[in-house]
């Protein structure tokens, strides 16, 4: 551990640095000398000091591999079929086994339990149902229905990622149980490629636990997903990512323009579920540009937006769009981090809209109005996301920046995660003012070390890397000792 990498990428020696070995027994001891600054290199627009560049991670040979299995034909089946049901409103029938949400329950329901069977007892499919009674836009009590697969990890199963399409739809009136709601885009686009991952991940050791879950009850307000945060909640789950799918069927706008390559991603600043003493410390440090979303939606960019995707994340920095909310926030409630995929730009006459026709201009949400190449790209990026984070180690936990005394140097501590192919951790940092993590120091399998970088003048994080160099999202430290 003598010696790291400038930011042209030669290794030097360095005559000031000193890490504290993580053991199984002990973590806690002085850190004797800290890591000194190396210079920058211009051409990289990388900040002068420890580390080299942050450069994307790349797919690897596996994930290489299950992103060419996804099928854009059966996205499209799966979408004209879910339309094909004439409605799934909420409050639709539940009997009827041609028409209505319980027909597109049940036949989300056989699909996803074919594909478990081909998983040798590793995937479970389940009808999570609740009754809710009456609330806003829930007029008589209604049973709820989540389908909800679950692919158990194999190495630390207690660690669980989630994403969501949710299978109701509406029409103009959003009590209108009765007219037409195809709902191609919103939400058939989402379900689909939740059902597309479940296909090719059935068949697929992790690491982590995946839930894959088409939820019910979202246009009437978020009821389908916020019971299945709280069932997780109340299991114990360490729910450490969740995506919705919402609304990622098209990439023609209003005005007839495209953008085929880019999907968004809405990620929240301040944290929703965020107390008065954490706004507190905020307040005082920063970090609002921070939160565990904001890091998550990072790690995306990371690993999901490259060529083997064949599309770009673009990031935005607010929970979701103006008067919309999908089921992400139903997570963020429960204080974990999660964000919404979504088209990039949106045609408004075909979501929550009658099926008709006024003067020449169809209206409605109809599968003629999919991209379905864009769906199946979309579900790349979430099956490169999902992947990349179900098979490297956690986020790291309990992240410190010590400042128990005033120095002009950086002590970072961190409990080190119970992988056995934890190979070691990370440290990255960037200026206030920059979005993105500029630079990076591997500092080996410990859990505290001293940097010769003032934390009054930059933000860092800790990354957890295992020996076959998948890196975890980075956490962001609390002031401490």
């Amino acid at each position: 551990m003598g010696n790291h990498e400038t930011a042209e990428g030669r290794p030097t020696r360095s005559s000031r640095r000193t890490f504290l070995t993580a053991s199984a027994a002990a973590t806690a001891a002085a850190v004797a000398t800290p890591l000194t600054a190396a210079p920058a290199a211009a051409a990289t627009g990388a900040p002068p000091g420890p580390g080299r560049p942050a450069r994307p991670q790349r797919p690897g040979r596996e994930l290489a591999a299950l992103l060419r299995e996804i099928d854009g034909r059966r996205i499209e089946a799966v979408v004209r079929r879910l339309a094909a049901f004439g409605t799934r409103h909420t409050l639709s029938s539940q009997t009827d086994p041609v028409r209505g949400i319980g027909a597109a329950r049940d036949w989300i329901h056989a699909q996803l339990s074919g594909y478990a069977a081909a998983s040798g007892g590793r995937m479970t499919v389940e009808l999570q149902s609740y009754v809710q009674q009456p609330a806003s836009r829930i007029p008589v009590p209604t049973t709820i229905t989540n389908v909800v697969a679950t692919l158990r990890g194999d190495v630390t199963p207690e660690r669980v990622y989630v994403i969501t399409g949710h299978y109701d739809s509406r029409a103009t009136d959003v009590m209108d149980a009765v007219s037409d709601a195809p709902g191609a885009d919103d939400d058939a686009s989402g379900v689909a490629v939740v059902m597309e991952l479940a296909r090719v991940l059935s068949t697929r050791r992790t690491e982590a636990t995946i839930v894959l879950a088409a939820v019910a009850a979202e246009e009437q307000g978020l009821y389908g997903s916020a019971y299945l945060a709280s069932q997780l909640k109340a299991a114990g789950a360490d729910v450490q990512a969740m995506f919705s799918n919402d609304i990622v069927g098209s990439s023609t706008a209003d005005d007839g323009t495209r953008d085929p390559r880019t999907v968004r991603l809405f990620a929240e600043g301040v944290p929703t579920a965020e107390t008065p003493a954490e706004a507190s410390v905020r307040q005082s440090v920063g970090g609002e540009n921070d939160s565990p979303s904001r890091q998550l939606a990072r790690f995306v960019t990371d690993v999901a937006g490259n060529s083997a995707t064949g599309m770009d994340v673009r990031v935005i920095y607010r929970r979701d769009r103006y008067l919309r909310g999908s089921d992400h926030i139903s997570f963020l409630r429960e204080g974990w981090p999660a964000g919404r995929f979504t088209e990039p730009n949106e045609d408004f006459a075909h979501q929550h809209q009658d099926v008709r026709v006024v003067d020449g201009v169809q209206y409605g949400d109809l599968p003629q109005f999919c991209d379905f190449g864009y769906i199946t790209r979309v579900a790349r990026v979430n099956a490169a996301t999902l992947w990349s984070l179900a098979q490297a180690p956690g986020t790291p936990k309990g992240v410190t920046v010590v400042t128990t005394n005033l120095t002009n140097d950086t002590t970072l501590r961190w409990q080190r995660g119970p992988e056995p192919d934890l190979a070691g951790y990370e440290v990255v940092w960037r200026e206030t003012t920059a979005d993105q993590w500029q630079k990076v120091l591997p500092v080996g399998d410990v859990t505290e070390v001293t940097i010769d970088l003032s934390k009054d003048n930059v933000f860092f994080g800790v990354r957890a890397v295992d020996r076959d160099g998948h890196r975890s999202p980075v956490a962001f430290p609390k002031p401490g000792s």
